[in-house]
């Protein structure tokens, strides 16, 4: 038996892919390449490519493949530009879940782990955030995925007392970053890392935006965990529900006490040997001081740890994106 991985040739996608390999569960990867490399996948690893949209497609590969369970990374992930382009992510996002649990459904596949997010829960009034906060997502992206979790949810209630119950589960993460093999690095032109690496290897100096949040350096503070980790946590979730084991809806992989976009310079400038001192921009509208995670629930069933350094985080993501040219 076998794990379809939606957007599996994708930066956290490829890393799943690796983690499932790895602990003896079969991966097969479905992505359009809208964001994702071809080259990410795993030589050997069975790759389809089409999109989450197309139910053919999806229906195909869960029966082509022997699929007992589906990890969902699939989708449009860029909260800021989602607000320009709304239809694109609601299409993304929201058909594209419906698309993949009707395709489940007919294929008779009943497990399924969903890549939400923390952007769900919008900009919280509350320093750490647990997973029975209010959901009040701030953009469209936080949104679908908001809607996406609803789908989940009501077609595991629809299908409780039938033969083929959906079991399933939500993780909710903010930045990802590092790596965890020299090949697969995240090319995202929106998040942290990947700006502030592009940034050094151009020779332009990297920005933070804003230094007068209410915090102990003047940044703002956010959860930066591991890719590595994030793989981790999912590949245990499958595992969970494959044995039929109890899961949560939703699980926070939260950091408990983040950093400061400062402390991620100061690491950038000492594992990169480039010294820089960060322009200051003007804040962005609505960035809060702090959002923190807790990932408590996790870390009780999901074996969800931090083992990663700062420090770490920063080499292992600029040894790939160096490795890549």
């Amino acid at each position: 038996m076998s794990w379809l991985v939606t957007g599996g040739a994708g930066y956290i996608g490829a890393h799943v892919v690796r983690a499932l390999a790895e602990a003896g569960l079969a991966p097969v990867v479905i992505d359009d390449l809208s964001s994702g490399h071809e080259s990410f996948v795993p030589e050997g690893v069975p790759f389809v490519r089409a999109s989450i949209l197309d139910r053919e497609a999806v229906e195909g590969a869960l029966r082509d493949n022997g699929v007992e369970g589906v990890i969902h990374l699939a989708g449009y992930k860029y909260a800021g530009v989602s607000v320009k382009r709304p239809l694109h992510t609601y299409a993304q996002n929201v058909e594209g879940t419906r698309v993949l649990l009707e395709s489940m459904a007919a294929a008779g596949v009943t497990n399924l782990v969903f890549s939400s997010s923390a952007a769900v829960y919008g900009t919280p009034d509350v320093p750490l955030v647990t997973e029975d906060l209010p959901k009040r997502p701030a953009s469209p992206y936080g949104e679908s995925k908001l809607i996406g979790e609803w789908l989940i949810r009501d077609q595991g209630v629809a299908t409780a007392e039938t033969d083929a119950p959906l079991r399933h589960t939500s993780l909710r993460y903010f930045n990802v970053v590092g790596s965890g093999d020299p090949s697969v690095y995240d090319t995202s032109p929106h998040n942290l890392f990947p700006l502030v690496f592009e940034a050094l290897l151009d020779g332009r100096t990297p920005k933070i935006f804003g230094d007068d949040y209410d915090t102990p350096d003047g940044t703002n503070v956010r959860d930066y965990v591991h890719v590595a980790d994030i793989a981790a946590a999912h590949v245990i979730a499958a595992q969970r529900l494959a044995d039929g084991e109890p899961v949560e809806a939703a699980y926070n992989l939260g950091s408990q006490n983040g950093l400061s976009v400062k402390q991620i310079m100061d690491a950038m400038a000492r594992v990169t040997g480039i010294d820089f001192t960060p322009e200051v921009s003007p804040r962005r509208p609505g960035d809060p001081d702090r959002i923190v995670a807790t990932g408590e629930l996790a870390a009780r069933d999901l074996d969800w740890q931090m083992r990663y350094t700062v420090d770490e985080m920063v080499e292992t993501g600029w040894a790939a994106r160096r490795n890549a040219g």
